[in-house]
């Protein structure tokens, strides 16, 4: 008896297709017209809505250049890990961070990049740990007594995190004392920060020639300036201090780079120093914002880190105390996961390339959102539960150890950010010792902020909570 003839599968017709050359499903122009205001209100519902709608790879139909949103572990790990060399920086996004920080370890590609790392690495190697732990938990007691009286003992977390985390950076990566331009630095941040963004969102500063003086080139101009006015400062102190041949903070390295033939020149070294200052305290501050905001809203783990803090020795904590707070750095990850501070990343095709099964022409962008990663169900039993114990060692019985490409609050690959290390050891000793004999708890009558998604993620209109004696 013969088998009955096999009938071919008809070839599942995209709608997209003639506005995409990327073989996956995705929104249509007009679609994409319509969702513009949406997308600026609130990028993350966006992207949310997108991946619910049209599955972890998702084609947006932008003229001239193809864009692939990667969803997949797998894809993630493809474009920053296994194939980094086949893909650059050369995006809106680090294009629009570089109207403020130059070409720096942040935005460079290529030779430039691995130049500057190598010259910077020696800085944040681990022997360089332990002063960073004495400056993280110093600034974690000078933050809690600010707090302590503060008028009804209430602070905005984020303000406050964003001023204690400039300090930390200029002691821990520039050896000087950044307190006294804290506040001045932190506007000027935030105000070439919103510009940033605007600019990356907005389809005007392509067309706009970038000498015409609008209200935000003006805004920007007077921020890069007290930037580098800043950096101006830094440099001439260290130079007239001089420099010793056992000094290895990121400034020395830089300042010797920049005295040596071949070197780095003077607006290289300022190029590194903003973007240090930027992704330095930005980047913790946003994490130690987000990790108070989760445990005032989760009183069990927060006994729980009650608990931990509490069998330490009554001293503030150190970097010898780091193995045992183990539950405070859960926390701490755990916060990075909901609230990743880089919450989207960019990269170019510098040649055709096979993401997840999908062909990628060159010059393509590939965008990658941790936010959607670390919130994706298949990888994350009940995503938007707060739950550090996730993160827990393995030797407890209980958490579980993320696979590449999962959870990248910090990157992956070579280009995963350099001071992931410091940023993590900051976190921990600030939020240890803030909260020693401490419980941070939201004043009544406020309620959770809604998120910016701004270069990082920000508590839209504050985070104002109350610290009390426990």
């Amino acid at each position: 008896m013969s088998a009955p003839p096999i009938t071919p599968v008809p070839p599942v017709r995209r709608r997209n297709a003639r506005y995409t050359p990327l073989a996956v499903d995705g929104p249509l122009p007009a679609a994409m017209v319509r969702a513009v205001p949406a997308i600026r209100r609130d990028p993350l519902a966006f992207l949310e809505r997108t991946v619910a709608r049209h599955g972890d790879l998702v084609a947006f139909p932008l003229p001239r250049t193809p864009v692939l949103l990667v969803n997949t572990p797998d894809g993630a790990r493809r474009v920053l890990q296994d194939n980094h060399r086949g893909y650059g920086k050369r995006t809106v996004q680090y294009g629009a961070l570089g109207l403020v920080t130059g070409e720096s370890l942040l935005t460079a590609d290529g030779d430039t990049w691995r130049r500057r790392r190598r010259i910077a690495q020696p800085a944040f190697h681990h022997g360089h740990l332990h002063a960073v732990a004495t400056q993280a938990a110093a600034a974690g007691e000078a933050l809690r007594h600010r707090w302590d009286v503060s008028p009804g003992r209430t602070l905005d977390v984020d303000r406050a995190a964003l001023t204690t985390m400039i300090d930390v950076v200029g002691r821990t990566l520039f050896a000087a004392d950044l307190a006294a331009d804290g506040e001045r630095v932190v506007e000027a941040v935030d105000a070439a920060l919103q510009v940033v963004v605007r600019r990356a969102r907005s389809p005007l500063p392509a067309v706009l020639p970038p000498w015409l003086p609008t209200p935000s080139q003006r805004r920007l101009h007077r921020a890069v300036a007290t930037l580098d006015e800043a950096c101006l400062r830094i440099v001439r102190a260290r130079r007239a201090a001089g420099l010793r041949d056992d000094d290895e903070d990121v400034l020395a390295l830089l300042l010797r780079s920049a005295d040596a033939d071949g070197g780095l020149l003077d607006r290289e070294v300022r190029d590194e120093l903003v973007t240090l200052v930027i992704a330095g305290h930005e980047t913790v501050a946003s994490c130690l914002t987000w990790t108070l905001h989760l445990l005032a809203e989760h009183p069990g783990a927060q006994d729980r880190l009650a608990e931990e803090l509490d069998a330490l020795p009554g001293r503030p904590p150190g970097w010898g105390d780091l193995p045992s707070l183990a539950w405070t750095r859960a926390v701490v990850d755990e916060a990075l996961r909901l609230y990743p501070p880089a919450w989207v990343v960019t990269r170019r095709a510098l040649a055709p390339d096979v993401v997840d099964g999908v062909e990628v022409p060159e010059g393509a962008l590939v965008i990658v959102s941790p936010w959607l990663l670390h919130r994706r169900a298949a990888s994350w039993p009940d995503p938007d539960r707060f739950d550090p114990g996730r993160f827990l060692p393995a030797s407890t019985g209980a958490g579980r150890t993320a696979p590449r490409g999962e959870y990248l609050p910090f990157g992956a690959g070579p280009r995963l950010c350099i001071g992931r290390d410091v940023a993590l050891v900051q976190a921990v000793l600030v939020l240890a010792a803030l909260l020693r004999g401490r419980r941070v708890e939201r004043p009544p009558g406020t309620v959770p902020p809604g998120v910016d998604a701004l270069v990082t993620l920000r508590p839209r209109g504050g985070l104002p909570l109350r610290l009390t004696p426990r």
